[in-house]
């Protein structure tokens, strides 16, 4: 596996983490902030720096960025929520955003899939 694929996948296990920390609808605000933080920085340091400079794959780097920036809007509506039902709905709203977020890695991974 290429290295870079190794920082895709790695990326997809911790947004599957979060992922799953949502669906149990008892997550802890601070919980989520510290999870988001670790996402944003292993994107920072790890996958924004590669060396790809496929179009496609940057379109796909950028998006994650910009959703990235979103889930962290996503996280701070959840903290104001005083219903359960809107926080309910919020934590849908951070899940869903997830797993935009993984199927973007996952469109990345298999457009690097070795040709044969």
């Amino acid at each position: 596996m290429s290295v870079n694929k190794e920082r895709y996948h790695t990326f997809v296990v911790l947004l599957e983490q979060l992922r799953s920390q949502t669906a149990t609808h008892q997550t802890d605000v601070q919980q989520l902030r510290q999870h988001l933080l670790s996402l944003q920085l292993f994107f920072q340091q790890e996958i924004l720096p590669l060396a790809e400079e496929k179009t496609r794959e940057l379109s796909y780097r950028t998006e994650m960025s910009k959703q990235l920036r979103l889930l962290e809007i996503d996280i701070m509506f959840f903290q104001g929520a005083r219903q359960a039902a809107t926080a309910a709905d919020r934590l849908k709203t951070i899940s869903d955003r997830l797993t935009i977020i993984i199927e973007y890695c996952q469109a990345v991974l298999q457009s690097e899939a070795p040709e044969k």
